[in-house]
């Protein structure tokens, strides 16, 4: 019996002395999800030195929770038409968000002359008296738009997107300083508009590289009854391009849809244009210049030139993010200032504050 007992021992010592050192390990290891308090507590050197090194190594690890401040759509890193057109999977900011189109702006308007009395070759759109409207006015400009659509032709290229768009813009010239009148809105411009963007990435000469083209289907008009209503429907091809971060051009050329009867403005293309093309050039983060021409395409060269000056007020609170209020100054010559103007020259400054990109 002791010679059992003997063997029995020396057969179980060894599973004894490993469960021994089990205790001693987990009486020495840290907790396996350490929080830095609990490395506090633990008096051995070594295995306080071990928690804080795991709980550092799940720090890390650890992903960050995503924050709406600051949307991966609106990287700086991409192109600025990238992000405006949202041309890549980088850039989309999804659909049915409203996005900004044309600047949103409050601004001071002086001119060299004012229509107290809108004439047009159509007789009923004619005025009867004049109103003396003074010739310093304020411009308020709304315009947003929102993507309805997305890759409905790129399907088979995850990297880029085409996108279907509604835009919706409305421009208000506004009597501030007439008292004597009431101060009225002298006249207010609706233009809904719906735009096919496809992108592009193809290299131009000296470095420009040819980013989207598009077709917008375009309807411009004043809501107002005879003798001061005018409109009219556009189809328009409209291409971009830009060179590095600092300089974007884009081109449209339009035409015009005709008229089944009524035409408050026979002439409109005549004057305000067929074509348009317009180049930035972003001088530093903070100053923006803008050349905007519109051109008859005829011999009579009727159109107009539009100088812009946009330059960042106030930082943003997002490192990666630009501000979007402007100081922006303009001054416009020819026709088409407004609508109810698309017949008659004019040269005006505005001098004011837009949100832009936003």
């Amino acid at each position: 019996m002791r010679v059992l007992f003997t063997l029995l021992f020396v057969a179980i010592s060894p599973f004894f002395n490993w469960a021994q050192a089990q205790n001693d390990a987990a009486d020495q290891a840290p907790v396996p999800t350490p929080g830095w308090q609990q490395c506090r507590t633990v008096t051995d050197a070594n295995a306080r030195l071990q928690c804080f090194d795991t709980w550092a190594q799940q720090q890390v690890k650890a992903p960050s929770p995503p924050t709406l401040s600051s949307p991966t759509c609106k990287d700086n890193r991409l192109s600025e038409m990238s992000r405006f057109w949202e041309l890549e999977a980088g850039s989309d900011c999804g659909t049915f968000r409203i996005r900004g189109y044309q600047p949103i702006s409050l601004s001071w308007i002086g001119s060299t002359s004012v229509n107290t009395q809108p004439t047009s070759p159509s007789p009923p759109n004619n005025a009867t008296q004049a109103v003396p409207y003074r010739n310093n006015e304020t411009r308020v400009g709304l315009s947003v738009r929102t993507k309805m659509a997305q890759g409905l032709l790129t399907q088979a290229e995850p990297s880029r997107r085409d996108s279907l768009w509604f835009a919706y813009s409305q421009q208000s010239n506004w009597q501030l300083f007439s008292g004597d009148l009431s101060r009225p809105f002298r006249t207010t411009d609706h233009e809904p508009e719906l735009i096919y963007i496809y992108p592009f990435d193809a290299a131009l000469p000296l470095g420009w590289r040819l980013r989207y083209g598009g077709l917008s289907l375009n309807h411009q008009s004043n809501g107002q009854p005879l003798p001061f209503s005018r409109s009219w429907n556009r189809t328009i091809l409209m291409a971009g391009a830009e060179k590095d971060q600092t300089f974007v051009v884009q081109a449209k050329l339009w035409q015009r849809v005709p008229e089944a009867a009524n035409d408050d403005n026979p002439d409109i293309a005549d004057r305000i244009g067929r074509a348009e093309f317009a180049g930035y050039w972003r001088v530093n983060p903070d100053n923006t210049l803008g050349l905007t021409l519109r051109h008859s395409l005829r011999a009579d060269t009727n159109g107009s030139v539009k100088l812009e000056w946009l330059r960042t007020l106030g930082n943003s609170r997002a490192q990666d993010q630009q501000n979007g209020l402007r100081f922006h100054t303009q001054l416009f010559s020819g026709y088409g200032d407004s609508l109810i103007d698309y017949n008659r020259r004019r040269t005006t400054l505005s001098v004011g504050l837009s949100l832009v990109d936003w």
